[in-house]
């Protein structure tokens, strides 16, 4: 009774006795000293512990405040996205199928260039693309050519496209690097929107369920952001070594 009476009173004597009798306290008792000090560390490692447990929550469970799966696919959308923005504008290597991607707009819509000319191989140096099909698409197809990224020059001879093999360039090759970039980090604002808005719909069942529970699901969201923008960083990585080397 006396000592739960004694430790009652422990945090009103401290302070009046001052520092230094806490101090005198801490010396005859080395044990109090030890217990605070192992104490401390064990919190502070188990911070840092607990700041990187990985979240992984199953979809199951929460489908009703958010359909995690459908967030995933979301963000494999924006990952293969860039994938594919990479093969198309970010190739120095020119053959046939390196037009596939380019579209041409026409008043009627937009159209393959592929689908509206006959693209082929005359010499290593120079492609023929033939617009007889499709005259009136002629002069839509040269703009669609040099707006690629692909560093083009066409030229347009009645319903012939003539395309010379552009020569890699120190230049070029870095005018795609920066690309490269750039397409990342417009894909990684593509990830901050689905974030955000995975978080709003996450926030509609504050009230139904608990704080921690909202909590979890955010930082499993952000713990999916953060990996799928980590393999766009690599994509970049890997593509500007292909580019420079």
């Amino acid at each position: 009774m006396a000592l739960r009476c004694l430790l009652g009173l422990r945090p009103v004597l401290v302070p009046t006795l001052g520092r230094k009798a806490e101090l005198d306290v801490m010396k005859h008792s080395p044990q109090i000293a030890l217990s605070r000090h192992l104490a401390t560390k064990k919190s502070k490692a188990k911070s840092k512990a607990h700041s990187q447990i990985r979240v992984n929550i199953n979809s199951t469970l929460v489908e009703d405040i958010i359909d995690l799966e459908n967030v995933k696919q979301e963000m494999k959308k924006v990952l293969d996205g860039l994938k594919d923005d990479f093969n198309k504008n970010l190739s120095i290597r020119t053959s046939s199928g390196s037009f596939d991607h380019i579209t041409v707009t026409t008043k009627d819509g937009k159209f393959p260039l592929n689908q509206l000319g006959q693209i082929s191989l005359k010499s290593p140096q120079l492609f023929i693309i033939n617009m007889a099909s499709f005259p009136e698409c002629a002069t839509a197809a040269v703009n669609a050519l040099r707006d690629s990224h692909m560093n083009l020059n066409p030229e347009l001879d009645g319903t012939i496209i003539r395309v010379p093999v552009p020569q890699v360039t120190r230049e070029h090759r870095e005018s795609l690097s920066k690309l490269a970039k750039q397409l990342t980090n417009k894909s990684k604002e593509s990830l901050r929107k689905v974030r955000t808005k995975s978080v709003v719909e996450i926030k509609k069942s504050k009230g139904e369920v608990s704080e921690d529970t909202i909590k979890l699901l955010e930082k499993q969201i952000q713990q999916m952001v953060d990996e799928a923008a980590a393999e766009m960083d690599k994509q970049l990585t890997a593509k500007t070594k292909e580019l420079l080397d």
